[in-house]
């Protein structure tokens, strides 16, 4: 008989590389770990693990087991939060990952509503862009993603868009849309065109470029070559501040979300309206099971009205 500890264990194994690393993840001794491992192989009647010198990989029916153990302990978490609540033993709890530019705007306002509302629930929150955020939810690791992707690049002037993301990026999740955030340009107060109230992108073709995440630096490069050039990234930071103080100082110029401007206040720097537009759909993503349980429906109902002010 198969054991959801047991899954845990060799799901952390399978994640980590090694008995000692998933130890240390699970907080517990590495030859408790390789206990469970051996009661769990002796579960299923076959061996998980192949154990070298050089490297620990899973077996083909390893790799089938870890492949449903998320699915299986999420529905025991989905299940017993739900029971939980039904039983009135507690208000539930709630996981929560976002990208920062949503942890300083959206999630605020949903959490504070959400305390008043149910203030037995308790809500932890992580900081993680996409694709890592979705790549936690599938593995278990959190309840709610708040995530974004882009919509390629958007002619306002033909409502016709020239590319988008793959509606089966998120296929097996419960996708709650929550706003459409335009891109702006933040150019130095001194730059030529700061004056401007609109900007084509080809027009700064020959600018230093200041890029953010991975996928946002994706998007700024297909953006700028659509327009008909390669951008000159000379630096890339996640982290929306630097971008400004960056900008600020005249070291190039950047496409920041109007969500990330936000919560922060620009210094020496001058935002400009971008065409063609380009747009991130930000969304709060959860899996099927998890959707059903009441804490984790009203956080994603909270984030929704947050979204909508």
């Amino acid at each position: 008989m198969i054991e959801a500890r047991h899954l845990r264990v060799l799901r952390a194994v399978a994640a980590t590389g090694s008995f000692s690393a998933a130890a240390r993840e699970l907080g517990c001794t590495q030859p408790a770990v390789s206990q469970q491992m051996k009661v769990l192989e002796a579960s299923v009647g076959t061996t998980l693990l192949i154990r070298t010198s050089r490297e620990m990989r899973l077996t083909q029916a390893g790799e089938v087991l870890v492949r449903h153990a998320t699915g299986i302990l999420s529905g025991l978490t989905a299940a017993e939060e739900e029971v939980a609540a039904i039983a009135g033993l507690r208000a539930g709890r709630v996981r929560l990952v976002s990208f920062p530019s949503g942890s300083s705007t959206l999630v605020p306002a949903a959490l504070a509503a959400l305390r008043a509302a149910r203030p037995g629930t308790r809500v932890s929150l992580v900081d993680a862009e996409p694709p890592r955020s979705v790549e936690m939810l599938r593995d278990g690791d959190c309840d709610v993603a708040l995530a974004f992707r882009y919509d390629s690049v958007h002619d306002d002037s033909t409502g016709e868009s020239t590319g988008g993301a793959a509606a089966e990026e998120w296929g097996d999740l419960v996708v709650r849309p929550l706003l459409s955030d335009r891109l702006v340009g933040l150019l130095p107060e001194g730059h030529r065109l700061a004056g401007a109230e609109t900007v084509s992108i080809a027009d700064l073709a020959d600018e230093s470029w200041i890029a953010g995440c991975p996928r946002c630096r994706r998007q700024l490069v297909d953006a700028c070559e659509k327009a008909g050039f390669t951008p000159r990234i000379d630096f890339a930071t996640d982290d929306y501040p630097a971008v400004i103080g960056l900008v600020g100082a005249g070291l190039g110029v950047a496409f920041l979300p109007e969500l990330a401007m936000e919560s922060v206040l620009p210094k020496a720097a001058r935002t400009v309206t971008v065409e063609p537009a380009v747009r991130r759909e930000i969304v709060a993503l959860t899996l099927p099971d998890l959707a059903r349980v009441p804490a984790v429906a009203a956080t994603l109902d909270q984030l929704e009205r947050a979204a909508a002010r």
